[in-house]
């Protein structure tokens, strides 16, 4: 018994519990950590039919050489522990977030005399105030700057009391961009006050602020304290230019996120729009590149480990697609924020306005990082690599059929070339073996059977062969091409482009049968469905050459002496073939000389077995 028969064996024993599977690979390290509400029947899943995997879930399954799993109480407890498992093993085919930059939080010193700003990793439980997260430690500092200067808070490194008097004052001073407690005129409470005012702008309430501000320059204008009054409405100015922008930052963040994911043809990309009060105040966006995961999975995965960094949850979080878990992955956000926080995927209205927005925002993220030729080099890769070819196929040659009410047989070969069309090496072929009869796999035997007798006798339009054959059709057609290319020692893999009901493209089929969906891989399905349809537009295009030469031609075409210019002449003069067979040799003069005029009544009324039986 092979390892992955012991592995499916191992399957039908696991319990329908919820719990954490760990897979592993031959050397024991943990490639993916997956939590399931039924452990048997989401493993289950992996060792079914490839088909129903995207690339990287294929590629990750075949690397699966052991797992384990622990069984737990509850899915939320489940969902706990994969995260916390994800921490530890960081796992190669899990999504995994990078949490190297942090999200810092500003701490405000409160518990000193003269409070300070400092940007920390996490809060404490101290007598500190703590602000944020932020995006970024830029960020972070980006607000303090702007506040400091807004409010004439000191920004140096001085401890007060303790050095009040010690050193002069610096230029800021002199520069009206600090109160400079170190003059020791500067009360403690005084002091406090502006850093309550600092705080009050890191909770995103400006507006009250403002009203404080506004009123104490009034106040100051009525005391004839002009220098003063200046002073506050410069501050007023300030704090009206950074209440907004600050707001992004206050409490949770925001009240409302908008998660949305966009697969792209070498990546996907997740994005986070955060709006507060109705008003967008902020965009995040992380690309993925290598996950076993798809879809609701991909959301699910990632708003536990990004609201966990975080540690901050906005009240709703609105996703672009459902997810398995929601009740359990509701749950464990709302644990993180201490509160309920709701999970939503609108179907109409404003909220799914919202969602467009943000799939239209991670759709541009993917288009201004990829190129089209990594496009096309990621898409052969993928293809390379869920069909198991051993080289990069490179060279892709593609055939179809076409026929028109079963005449008039043809068939195209297309090439692709690192998965652009190399319409130079296409070639068309006129069926001959389809005067029997309609026989698809006869017709498609006779193309390969020219195409690679070409290539033996050196033929250099035929040369080099490709990295693999495509056929137009499904399993029958790809064995009747594998025959021909057995009897020609080639081992070129070949595969089916077959069809679903709807005449879109399903997937590739090799000889042996086997299927590889692409509809989860939207490189694959793309350079796929733009080949099958190439081959198809340029067979259809020469069927259709051959039909119209034929429907213009004409029984006169069969007359020695009457070319294309007479035969239209006469067309165009009597109308039609019957009015030309009713015409005497004179009539006909009138038009082509004499010796064609009498050519032609002969050809219809001495010859009746050459007359219309032909087309017209």
């Amino acid at each position: 018994m092979s390892r992955k028969e012991e592995l499916k064996a191992r399957v039908l024993s696991l319990p329908r519990e919820p719990g954490v599977y760990i897979m592993k690979n031959k050397d024991g390290d943990v490639i993916y950590v997956g939590k399931a509400k039924a452990l048997k029947n989401r493993v289950t899943s992996y060792f079914q039919s490839d088909s129903r995997h995207n690339a990287k879930t294929r590629r990750m399954v075949s690397l699966i050489d052991d797992f384990e799993i622990i069984v737990t109480e509850s899915e939320f407890e489940a969902l706990v522990l994969e995260n916390a498992m994800i921490k530890k093993y960081k796992p190669k085919y899990n999504i995994l977030l990078k949490d190297d930059k942090g999200y810092p939080y500003i701490k405000v010193t409160c518990s000193k005399p003269y409070p300070g700003f400092q940007i920390v990793s996490r809060p404490a439980a101290d007598a500190d105030r703590y602000f944020g997260p932020y995006p970024g430690r830029r960020a972070a500092r980006r607000a303090i700057d702007t506040i400091c200067e807004a409010l004439r808070l000191k920004t140096c490194s001085r401890v007060f009391p303790r050095d009040i008097g010690k050193g002069r004052p610096c230029l800021n001073q002199h520069l009206g961009r600090c109160v400079a407690p170190c003059t020791g005129e500067v009360p403690p409470e005084e002091y406090a006050a502006l850093v309550g005012q600092a705080m009050n702008l890191l909770e995103g309430n400006y507006k009250g602020l403002r009203r404080e501000i506004e009123q104490k320059m009034q106040e100051a204008a009525e005391e004839l304290q002009f220098e003063r009054a200046v002073i506050l409405r410069d501050r007023l100015r300030a704090v009206d230019a950074i209440g907004q922008r600050q707001k992004v930052v206050a409490g949770s963040f925001a009240d409302l996120d908008v998660l949305a994911y966009h697969q792209g043809q070498t990546r996907g990309c997740l994005v986070v729009l955060h709006y507060l009060n109705g008003a967008l105040q902020d965009k995040e966006y992380t690309l993925l590149e290598d996950s076993a995961e798809e879809g609701g999975e991909i959301l699910a995965a990632f708003l536990k480990q990004y609201y966990a960094m975080r540690k901050a949850v906005p009240r709703t979080v609105l996703l672009s697609e459902p997810i398995e878990e929601d009740e359990a992955v509701a749950a464990y956000l709302s644990d993180i924020a201490g509160r309920k926080v709701e999970l939503a995927v609108p179907q109409r209205g404003r909220r799914h306005d919202l969602i467009k927005l943000a799939r239209k925002n991670a759709a541009e993220e993917i288009l201004r990082i990829e190129t089209a030729n990594e496009r096309r080099v990621k898409s052969l890769e993928l293809l390379q690599s869920m069909t198991g070819m051993d080289t990069l196929p490179v060279l892709l040659e593609s055939y179809d059929i076409s026929n028109l009410a079963g005449t008039n047989t043809v068939g195209s070969m297309v090439v692709f070339e690192n998965g652009k069309p190399l319409k130079s090496r296409y070639r068309k072929f006129k069926i001959e073996c389809a005067a029997q009869g309609q026989d698809d796999y006869a017709s498609m035997a006779e193309m390969l059977t020219r195409r690679l007798t070409h290539w033996k006798d050196g033929d250099e339009k035929f040369s080099p062969l490709p990295s693999a054959f495509l056929i137009d059709g499904g399993l029958g057609h790809v064995r009747t091409a594998q025959k021909v290319l057995d009897s020609f020692g080639v081992d070129t893999p070949c595969f089916g482009m077959v069809k679903d009901d709807h005449h879109r493209t399903r997937g590739l089929v090799s000889p042996d049968g086997r299927e590889f969906g692409i509809s989860t891989v939207p490189a694959v399905f793309a350079l796929i469905g733009r080949i099958q349809e190439e081959t198809h537009r340029f067979a259809i295009t020469y069927n259709r050459a051959l039909s119209g030469r034929r429907l213009r031609g004409s029984t006169l075409d069969q007359i020695d002496g009457v070319g294309e210019k007479r035969r239209a002449e006469l067309l165009r003069h009597f109308g039609s073939i019957e009015n030309i067979k009713a015409a005497d040799v004179r009539e006909l003069a009138r038009i082509v000389p004499l010796s064609v005029a009498q050519k032609v009544y002969e050809f219809y009324h001495k010859g009746p077995e050459k007359g219309a039986s032909g087309p017209t």
